[in-house]
């Protein structure tokens, strides 16, 4: 993945860099690595391309009907980014060559053959899972022989654009990155906002699953509950019911994940330290509640409960409201060392800080 993002992306770390890969020029991105039933990993990533426009502004200049060049010119990038047919080939063309004319034709052989074996899509089971029954079957992935379009064009009833598609029964693909990664994979341009929380609730929905089925869960959430009432029986000194609590909570989260399945690549991958996901920005927390909590106590408002009828309360270290606790967390090189909560730095932020959101407070300014 570091190669593909240093190489094919040209991502080289730097904001400033104008290096141009197979998308453009890259702006950010975000990846997370799933792994599938079989334990395979592969990873679902998001591009930013420099000088890309939100959805909302795309659709502006398309729906305006005057910025025909604008048109042209987008059209023209996805036609060249995204495809979805088998090239025309040479059959006799030799698999390598270092002859420039022959060399092309070799490519292009090369090129067939990995959409033929790798985008090409055969309907299975999996693909009409969620069709009831009496229902005409259709592929849940939107591939088949009768779904193409001649050309990419703009629809201007649903506000969308409509990309070429040349074989129904091929996935999305870019050629330099299926070149070089030589597997399956998919491409697709987010350019509404239906499109984007798609695109985001499908990754999230992907990174925050379990692995564990419904009835494995909670077998595993009985046995905890029945070895924590053994070990209170068990016990000669009678326990509070917080801590008996938070003794229930370890054994149920034990109970879990002795039951969590792990593929020898995803072990693999962990011994080898190569991440579970790859960004290329660094991101600052924003503990919501912990200001939620002091803005409710100060000024209740009938569409919150008040923190003082709240049955349960869950505190974290910035939710402490006492001056006299103290609160501690690791620097870079692993030292303990004391912090103030992140409510108490941004009320006493200055006048300097003054007119800083909480939102940009929290993404700007460490201590």
């Amino acid at each position: 993945m570091k190669a593909f993002i240093k190489t094919i992306l040209a991502w080289t770390g730097d904001e400033k860099s104008v290096s141009e890969g197979a998308l453009g020029v890259v702006k950010a991105y975000y990846g997370c690595v799933e792994a599938q039933g079989r334990g395979t990993l592969h990873c679902h990533m998001l591009v930013w391309v420099e000088g890309g426009l939100n959805p909302d502004e795309i659709k502006r200049r398309l729906s305006g009907g005057t910025d025909s060049d604008f048109r042209d010119r987008l059209i023209a990038f996805l036609d060249d980014s995204i495809s979805n047919y088998v090239p025309e080939c040479d059959e006799h063309a030799p698999p390598v060559a270092s002859d420039p004319p022959v060399a092309l034709q070799a490519r292009r052989r090369d090129t067939s053959n990995l959409v033929e074996k790798c985008q090409r899509h055969t309907h299975t089971a999996t693909c009409f899972k969620y069709c009831k029954p009496g229902e005409v079957p259709v592929c849940r992935f939107e591939l088949d022989e009768s779904n193409t379009r001649a050309s990419t064009s703009f629809n201007v009833e649903s506000g969308e654009l409509e990309l070429r598609c040349i074989d129904g029964m091929i996935n999305n693909f870019n050629e330099t990155v299926l070149r070089a990664c030589r597997c399956n994979m998919d491409i697709k341009f987010i350019g509404s906002g239906a499109s984007a929380k798609a695109v985001l609730y499908y990754i999230t929905d992907y990174i925050t699953k379990s692995d564990l089925t419904s009835h494995v869960t909670f077998a595993a959430l009985e046995q905890a509950v029945i070895r924590s009432n053994e070990r209170v029986d068990d016990s000669s000194e009678p326990e509070s019911a917080e801590v008996r609590g938070k003794h229930l909570l370890q054994s149920c989260a034990y109970r879990m994940m002795a039951q969590q399945e792990l593929s020898s690549q995803q072990i693999a991958s962990h011994l080898m330290d190569y991440g579970d996901h790859y960004t290329s920005h660094e991101y600052s927390n924003l503990f919501w509640r912990s200001f939620e909590n002091i803005v409710d106590k100060q000024d209740p408002s009938s569409e919150c409960q008040p923190l003082s009828k709240r049955k349960y309360q869950i505190l974290d270290a910035d939710d402490a409201e006492d001056d006299s606790e103290v609160c501690i967390s690791v620097d870079s090189n692993g030292n303990l060392v004391a912090r103030a909560s992140r409510v108490s730095d941004y009320i006493n932020r200055g006048r300097y800080l003054k007119d800083m959101s909480l939102w940009e407070y929290t993404a700007r300014v460490q201590k």
